[in-house]
Formats: structure tokens, sequence, C-alpha cells
């Protein structure tokens, strides 16, 4: 399965992904698309620009485009996307250039792992953290991903609770995928998703 993480920052999502990366150990993991930046070279700057986010989306477009079937992604063209839309130069942003790109993307997923803020928030933020932005994006995010407004048509689990129940909840997700295909019980997989889907 080609699986990504998906969530504002400091949420627990990249914690989320060594975890599930620990469970599966024939999965390859590819990081998020600021740190395969870095690793290439580019300088980003210090409170990151519109351009070095739309680097950072070309950048996810690029790593979904390898066609390894097992793969563990920290992040996806979506959580880009997010952050394009509530930058402070927003205006400046046109979604109708990357949407059909993105779209094409997302649908090359079997499963996104949407992680989000909890109430009461599971993360205690440092002063420095933008807790603002922070609900922005996530808010951004459940429009993408849950409510669909672009259309990514994307199966999509909300995982809830501590890392152990969330890594629970994504293993059993997995399992229930993995049946459907072996064709275990028909329709029985299918009806175990809808009920557990927040899409």
């Amino acid at each position: 399965m080609r699986i990504a993480f998906s969530g504002s920052h400091r949420v627990g999502k990249t914690t989320l992904v060594e975890r599930v990366a620990d469970a599966l150990p024939a999965y390859a993991t590819v990081d998020e698309p600021y740190y395969l930046l870095e690793a290439d070279g580019y300088e980003f700057a210090e409170q990151p620009s519109l351009d070095d986010f739309e680097a950072q989306l070309e950048r996810s477009l690029a790593a979904l485009d390898d066609g390894e079937p097992d793969v563990l992604f920290d992040r996806c063209p979506a959580d880009i996307l997010a952050y394009l839309l509530v930058h402070d130069d927003a205006a400046r942003f046109d979604p109708d250039d990357w949407l059909e790109r993105v779209r094409d993307a997302m649908q090359t997923l079997d499963l996104v792992v949407f992680v989000p803020i909890e109430d009461p928030d599971r993360i205690a933020l440092a002063s420095h953290d933008d807790a603002e932005r922070r609900g922005a994006v996530h808010d951004k995010l459940r429009d993408l991903l849950i409510d669909d407004a672009p259309g990514f048509d994307a199966e999509v689990l909300t995982v809830t609770g501590d890392l152990r129940a969330r890594v629970d909840q994504v293993m059993a997700r997995i399992r229930r995928r993995s049946r459907a295909r072996r064709g275990a019980v028909p329709g029985m997989a299918a009806a175990e998703s809808d009920s557990n889907d927040d899409s």
C-alpha cells in the first residue's frame, strides 16, 4: 500500500510514521518534502516564503510520482497545498495552476492517515510555535481531505488517541485492506472501512 501521513505541524505525525515503519519493515519511508529539499541543497528562508512552499509542493509531487508499491510518505501534496492556502501571501498563489496535478498524485495513494489537532491538545506547544497558523492549516486540511472540496477522492483515516492507539488504528486499516484484496468475506472489509472512515 502507498500510505501518506497528513497533518499540521506539532501533531505527532512524524512519530506516527516512524512507529508504523517499525511495524512494516518491508515498506520504504519517504521524508517530508522540506527535508528532501534540504538534502538536495535547497536553502529556505527563515520564515518559508510562498516560493519555498511551491518548491515543497513540486517536490512532494515528484516523490509520489515514484511507482514504489509499499511506501509510507511523511506528508503529501494536500499538506503543502494547505500551507500555501493559509500563507500570508496566499493572495499571490493560484491553486488552479496546481489542482489537476495534485488530484492525479493524490489518487496514487491507497490511504491518507490524517493526524488532527485533538481537544484537549496532545502536544505541548513551545513559545515560538505559531498556534494560530497551526490551527489554520489543520482546518484547511480537513476541508481538503475530509470534506474533499477539491475532489481528491482519497480514502482517509482520521486517527485519534495516544501514539499506541494511533498505530493500532493504522495497522487495523491496513489489515482490512489486505483482507479485502485477498477477497476474504466479500463486502465485509468495505463495510468495516465505511463504518470507521471520516471521509
